[in-house]
């Protein structure tokens, strides 16, 4: 069709709504941390970053949503594949353009905030003092909220024009009870961008972490968008792969 996207064109558009989500949402990380100074973190703290967070989803939903889905999340692209409602040939290139963006998203941080944004740990997910399995169940609880959210604002019958305030709302909302843990990735590209380029910048990163928070991720977006099937499934409903599925996430 001659008002379609190219696949060039959707998987720029990932790259770059991941790369926004990363600067602004993890950004606000270091950022907070270089502006507080020696001064206690606190609840307020942790809601600013969590606000940053969803008004960047927000903006990416309604400025990306029509062109490439703004999955802007391996773990929504997941769900959607599971659920043959993204086909499988198109993964593999999604997953990879999500985790360039990170990639960019967190360069930009070091570019903008410099060497001291990586002294405060740039904003990588990690967690410490719990339990492997506390940390997989943060992330997980997180990250099917979030899927599942998704998965309910883009079904047919949901109230049209509100993706993106329901998603922003629901990462808003979400973040503020996993981030104590794992410090709320509930994003496989968004653990992994800030990581590798806080190894490249010099800071310290416990890559032995970043396979829990992937499994817990992928995992709980493939099982949230099963069970949203299983709740919202009527007869009317078709179980035919979309070749392109336009999944604000």
């Amino acid at each position: 069709m001659a008002d379609e996207p190219t696949m060039t064109q959707k998987l720029l558009t990932e790259v770059v709504g991941t790369a926004l989500l990363v600067f602004i949402g993890v950004g606000s990380v270091p950022a907070t941390l270089m502006i507080n100074g020696k001064a206690p973190f606190t609840m307020a703290d942790l809601g600013v970053i969590s606000f940053a967070f969803a008004t960047v989803v927000v903006a990416t939903v309604y400025a990306f949503g029509h062109i490439s889905g703004n999955h802007i999340n391996p773990a929504v692209t997941i769900g959607l594949a599971v659920t043959k409602k993204f086909p499988w040939s198109q993964v593999p290139a999604y997953l990879g353009a999500q985790v360039l963006g990170a990639v960019v998203g967190a360069t930009a941080i070091l570019g903008v905030l410099g060497h001291k944004a990586s002294d405060v740990g740039l904003g990588v997910a990690s967690y410490s003092g719990i339990p492997t399995v506390q940390a997989f169940t943060a992330e997980f609880v997180g990250t099917f909220i979030l899927v599942l959210t998704v998965f309910g604002v883009i079904h047919r019958k949901a109230a049209p024009g509100f993706a993106g305030v329901a998603i922003g709302l629901v990462v808003f909302a979400a973040i503020i009870p996993v981030a104590p843990a794992t410090g709320a990735s509930i994003n496989p590209a968004r653990t992994f961008g800030p990581m590798l380029v806080q190894q490249l910048a010099g800071g310290t990163v416990h890559w032995n972490q970043l396979p829990v928070y992937w499994a817990a991720e992928l995992l709980a977006g493939a099982l949230a968008g099963l069970l949203y099937g299983v709740l919202s499934r009527t007869p009317a409903d078709r179980p035919a792969v979309l070749s392109d599925e336009r999944v604000p996430a």
